[in-house]
């Protein structure tokens, strides 16, 4: 195993190597990688600049080490602010992982009462749908069903899903001004199993959003995760409590 000549810093050069393999699928979730003294060897360092290098990828969520056991890839354990809206592929790309969707369904469909309800249209109105799968180093991440208010968004089914998400191009043509997230734990269906790759009776999460650009509802959608490989969170700033409650 040879590694190319560089000017980086020697921790930097083990890190991008192990980042690597991982992208390409060598190195597995839960698969265990080299040694510290096999990464020594390898790249000709101290055992002081491979232990930091591991280090800092076990602080990034990448690696788990385990005491006298080894060092082991990660099961993919992604994690969303639930009071913004992030576009999944840089979140995936963001922890040196491979971003990729399947995309299941793009069409024009009409909105039954409760579609339309949850738009803010009449029932019987045009609207498009879409249904995806976010993938993590070819791991099922995230299954996507939207619908969109095809009034205000005409040139959705135009977009190729493949080069921008779903999110990512309503974000861009009309920015966000108003979010609603309704999150709760479901047992997910026959279907749902199938796309996200799951064993039967795992439970899920169950994101339901809802965006408005400029007060006009311009999508819902909800967004399913594998409960063992996702989580979600918030954090919010508040004002400070006087001596007395108000």
């Amino acid at each position: 195993m040879q590694t190319a000549k560089t000017t980086q810093p020697r921790y930097q050069a083990i890190k991008d190597f192990i980042c690597r393999q991982i992208r390409d699928g060598v190195y597995l979730p839960a698969a265990k990688i080299p040694t510290e003294q096999q990464l020594t060897r390898i790249f000709e360092v101290s055992r002081m600049t491979v232990n930091r290098a591991l280090r800092e990828l076990e602080t990034e969520g990448i690696l788990l080490r385990r005491q006298g056991v080894g060092t082991f890839v990660s099961e993919i354990q992604a994690e969303s602010p639930l009071l913004e809206i992030h576009n999944i592929a840089d979140e995936v790309r963001g922890r040196h992982h491979v971003y990729s969707n399947q995309l299941h369904s793009l069409e024009a469909v009409t909105a039954d009462q409760s579609i339309a309800g949850r738009l803010g249209l009449q029932s019987g109105e045009k609207v498009f749908h879409s249904v995806l799968v976010h993938l993590e180093n070819g791991v099922p991440l995230q299954l996507e069903d939207r619908y969109v208010n095809a009034g205000i968004a005409p040139n959705y089914l135009t977009q190729d899903f493949s080069r921008i998400t779903p999110s990512q191009y309503l974000s861009s043509a009309f920015p966000l001004s108003e979010l609603e997230h309704i999150v709760e734990a479901i047992s997910p269906d026959e279907r749902t199993q199938r796309l996200l790759g799951l064993v039967v009776h795992e439970p899920c999460l169950r994101v339901k959003r809802r965006t408005w650009s400029h007060e006009r509802l311009i999508s819902c959608a909800h967004l399913i995760h594998p409960g063992s490989r996702y989580r979600l969170s918030s954090r919010a700033r508040t004002a400070v409590v006087g001596a007395r409650a108000r």
